[in-house]
């Protein structure tokens, strides 16, 4: 994660100040980009320490199509991420019509664009399985993509919060996987290594599934920032030194498919991290 932490530095060094939507004010540069190979190790931040639950419980999350908050919490109910974001969409639709107050419809957010994408013609497409198919019957292809970037469905009236992480793709090379990922907006200091977590974990299941080998997570990030009111947190993580990566396990039992994936299944071994530094979440 040494990688990461000189995003970090970099950001304080060479970014801008701009306003942003929540009105906290970031330091901010655009369009930075790092590979993590997973023959290096899980890619598990040890500055300090990553909710493996909650990360996980999250992408199980997205992986099942759903976007509503329930479902999150039926996978791991202390898994509280997405608390404050639906509860600003609550606020944003008490005058909707027909709109249930605190049924934990988020709207339709990543998991339900992943696997529920709507077409014009009123056609669903899996499209996280349309890559896995294509992973296994055409590893060459250069459209595995997965998009949850929906301009008709990213109004806020419509969404807890458009999809920040909007677009990834898979590479095969020989018996080794690859995912490159496009966000848009970083949160440097608590989403991105959560981001960098999940979608590695991502790559991993999908070769576990495909019978290849996981090797690169690429990450291309548009808006990458830290809140002014998280530059001290950011200051005290740099000054620590990172710990060796931990190995990611996942148990065996004969998993054909994405859906056959449960939280107990995904494990890492020997990690290590310092203690946690919170920061507040701008909404």
């Amino acid at each position: 994660m040494k990688n990461y932490l000189e995003q970090l530095h970099y950001i304080l060094d060479k970014g801008v100040i701009r306003s942003d939507r929540t009105g906290v004010g970031t330091i901010s540069c655009f369009g930075l980009q790092t590979r993590y190979n997973m023959q290096d190790g899980f890619p598990a931040i040890t500055t300090r320490k990553l909710a493996w639950k909650t990360m996980c419980s999250e992408l199980l999350w997205f992986i099942s199509g759903s976007g509503n908050i329930n479902d999150l919490k039926s996978i791991y109910r202390y898994n509280t991420i997405w608390d404050a974001n639906y509860n600003d969409y609550l606020d944003r639709r008490k005058t909707s019509n027909g709109f249930k107050d605190g049924d934990g419809d988020m709207g339709r957010i990543y998991g339900t664009q992943w696997r529920h994408w709507r077409t014009a013609d009123g056609r669903e497409i899996d499209q996280l399985q349309d890559a896995i198919d294509l992973i296994r019957t055409n590893p060459d292809s250069r459209r595995i993509i997965v998009n949850a970037w929906h301009p008709g469905e990213n109004h806020p009236d419509q969404v807890a919060l458009p999809p920040c992480h909007c677009m990834f793709q898979f590479y095969v090379a020989g018996n080794k996987l690859s995912l490159h990922m496009y966000q848009r907006s970083c949160d440097m200091f608590l989403g991105v290594p959560f981001n960098i977590a999940s979608y590695s974990l991502l790559l991993h299941m999908i070769a576990f599934i495909t019978h290849l080998e996981a090797h690169e997570f690429v990450h291309t990030l548009g808006d990458a920032h830290i809140y002014l009111d998280a530059v001290d947190q950011v200051k005290r993580q740099l000054s620590r030194e990172p710990l060796a990566p931990p190995t990611l396990q996942i148990q065996d039992r004969g998993q054909s498919g994405i859906d056959d994936f449960v939280l107990d299944d995904l494990k890492l071994l020997n990690y290590q991290a310092l203690e946690p530094i919170k920061a507040n979440m701008a909404v």
